[in-house]
């Protein structure tokens, strides 16, 4: 955005990341307060600013251009970093603060958690919004480049700075359906390893940490396939004879779907859930109550630290 003669209007900066938010001017007034034409009128001045359209009409809605995707994430961290400036050292007001956070978790995650959030924003904020995106099968750095503003999970992020804090810790749990012949008995490794395996993994991977511990064994499965999410592969393993895996969390999801988990008979490593956020979100009283909310969700494990990210995981 090039600074003219009568300077930068910040306001700019805000409206912008609005309008790429909503790709919709109507969305973006509404949010603003401002009437369409408003709206409009303030699009205007963004384009020439930037020499560049923006936002451009696709049948019947708006998308984003090259370049405007390509600031995006630089303009959200700067109205991040601009708004901690002048809320640092001040109480957030929870009911006229309005928001839009968004949230990167795994779908197993938010099928679990997501509705006691939605429910506590409703009661607590409820201008504000959350937006819960999906795990990628690309690794991108979605908190450094404003994708995401709080990501929750088994938190493997690459970018150095992203705080990292531990929450608790999952165990693996085996799953199949009622009725499923492994269950009759006993279940050994050996009865484990022979049956024909689903793995779910968002990057598609057929192997993981209990193939490294049947392998201390002696043994090996026969994975048949592999889906992207774990809920996913739940409805599979309902209307199939299907071993699959499960974190602890999602246990009760899998009971409502009239599944059975049992305890994996293999020495696993256990699976460090956390939440992750960028620096730039320190200050922001408004990013601490949802990081507040955030630990409240899971159960506690025997410590919690902010560190860098523990790696160990199953396949994903």
């Amino acid at each position: 955005m090039r600074v003219t003669q009568s300077g930068l209007d910040l306001n700019l900066l805000v409206a912008l990341d609005v309008l790429l938010e909503e790709a919709s001017v109507s969305r973006a007034a509404a949010r603003m307060h401002l009437s369409e034409p408003a709206m409009s009128r303030t699009l205007g001045r963004i384009r020439k600013a930037l020499g560049d359209p923006v936002l451009v009409r696709a049948g019947r809605v708006m998308v984003p251009t090259p370049h405007a995707l390509a600031v995006q994430g630089e303009v959200r961290a700067v109205v991040d970093r601009a708004r901690a400036l002048f809320l640092t050292g001040t109480e957030v007001d929870l009911p006229t603060l309005t928001r839009t956070f968004t949230v990167l978790a795994n779908d197993a995650f938010t099928a679990v958690y997501a509705a006691t959030l939605f429910n506590r924003v409703t009661r607590e904020a409820p201008g504000v919004r959350l937006r819960f995106l999906s795990e990628s099968h690309v690794d991108v750095p979605a908190l450094r480049e404003g994708v995401a503003d709080l990501e929750l999970g088994v938190v493997d992020t690459r970018s150095p700075e992203v705080r990292v804090e531990h929450l608790t810790d999952e165990r693996m749990l085996g799953v199949v359906r009622h009725g499923h012949p492994l269950l009759r008995g006993r279940i050994t490794a050996r009865r484990f390893a022979a049956a024909e395996h689903l793995t779910a993994s968002r990057r598609g991977r057929l192997e993981g940490p209990v193939d490294t511990a049947l392998a201390e064994q002696g043994l090996s499965r026969r994975v048949v396939g592999s889906v992207g999410t774990f809920p996913a592969s739940l409805f599979v393993l309902r209307e199939s004879d299907l071993v699959g895996l499960m974190t602890s969390q999602v246990e009760p999801l899998a009971a409502a779907l009239g599944l059975a988990a049992f305890e994996i008979p293999l020495a696993l490593p256990p699976l460090p859930f956390g939440m992750a956020w960028h620096p730039r979100h320190d200050a922001d009283p408004a990013h601490a109550w949802l990081r507040a909310c955030a630990r409240e969700l899971v159960p506690a494990g025997p410590e919690r630290s902010t560190a860098g990210p523990e790696r160990s995981g199953p396949a994903r």
